[in-house]
């Protein structure tokens, strides 16, 4: 199935926040809270959908690990926009906990929350062995997990009468997205009829085989009639392509320090990042953001309509790793402005 089926515009789809609360160097994850909140509410009024935090461990540039006490925060600072998990890593938890910690978040904020879920342990492999009470685990009983989380919430979905009960949870009517980055999840949404979500922004070479795999697979559920993909995209737009270009080099080094194995918080723009990086990490690093839109509004509006053209997709979730928290909140505004 061609993913050109039909033409859409920007206008047309949902565009919506990921955000990791980025602690910057010379911060604390205090200040990165209070950025997160700035964000949301700046989010908010300008239109965006709904505003997602990212669970991570072990990263001292990104703050939100607690991922569901800061979808609390944020919910409560905030009125209408949904706010969620973008994801919640399944196998670093049992499935009681996060049904119980969605239904208070559900049961706190009716009609706000989403429950995104990934098999990855957004971690190394060290922090996993630290984080999982079953340290034999490895996300292979993925979908074990998430039928039982799902049954928590629907107990009509369980195989058998279950003895454990999610309160709150049971009962609830929350949202479930799986997250991938690879075409596992995308396969296994089609099967249960969920929406998805892919991570466009670090694994931009995989997004248009999993969105087919998604699509050509679908059946339709209680949940859906028809697919719904989401995309995550890094977008950083400025008032120049000069500007976006150097405040992108934060990005840039961010991910420069992942493939060197270093730990840090955000850096600060630079004017070349070829006295940084040699040939073959620039290599790599391009590769994982080869989908990143960059530049001038004039730019971004080009690029994010190819990019739609090209997925098709009903919805775009922008990340945006700044160092600078005001050029962040005017980045979020230009991309507000050109998708309307």
């Amino acid at each position: 199935m061609s993913v050109k089926q039909h033409e859409k515009r920007l206008s047309d789809i949902q565009f919506s926040v990921l955000d990791l609360s980025p602690i910057v160097v010379g911060d604390t994850p205090s200040d990165s809270f209070r950025n997160t909140l700035d964000l949301a509410r700046h989010a908010e009024k300008l239109g965006y959908h709904r505003y997602w935090l990212a669970e991570h461990h072990n990263m001292p540039f990104i703050a939100s690990s607690a991922t569901a006490v800061v979808i609390g925060h944020v919910a409560a600072g905030t009125s209408k926009i949904r706010v969620g998990s973008g994801g919640i890593m399944l196998p670093n938890h049992a499935p009681l906990v996060i049904a119980e910690q969605f239904g208070t978040l559900e049961s706190l904020f009716p009609g706000r929350i989403d429950l995104g879920l990934g098999r990855a342990p957004g971690t190394d492999q060290l922090t996993a062995h630290a984080l999982r009470r079953d340290r034999r685990s490895n996300g292979d009983d993925f979908p074990e997990q998430l039928a039982e989380l799902r049954a928590y919430f629907n107990p009509s979905l369980a195989s058998e009468r279950m003895p454990v009960r999610a309160i709150p949870g049971e009962g609830l009517n929350i949202p479930i997205w799986l997250l991938g980055s690879s075409g596992f999840s995308a396969q296994l949404a089609a099967q249960l009829g969920l929406p998805f979500a892919f991570a466009g922004h670090f694994s931009p070479n995989h997004t248009l085989p999993a969105l087919e795999l998604y699509r050509r697979h679908f059946r339709p559920s209680e949940v859906l009639d028809k697919p719904y993909a989401m995309v995550g995209l890094n977008v950083i737009a400025a008032e120049t392509d000069e500007e976006a270009n150097l405040l992108a080099t934060t990005l840039q080094q961010q991910f420069l320090n992942l493939v060197r194995g270093k730990d840090a918080p955000l850096q600060p723009p630079v004017d070349n990042m070829d006295d940084l990086w040699s040939d073959y990490e620039k290599a790599a690093v391009e590769q994982q953001l080869g989908s990143s839109i960059i530049g001038s509004p004039e730019t971004v509006k080009a690029k994010l309509q190819k990019f739609l053209d090209d997925t098709q997709v009903d919805e775009i979730m922008v990340i945006a790793q700044m160092f600078d928290h005001k050029k962040r909140l005017r980045s979020y505004e230009i991309v507000a402005d050109i998708t309307k």
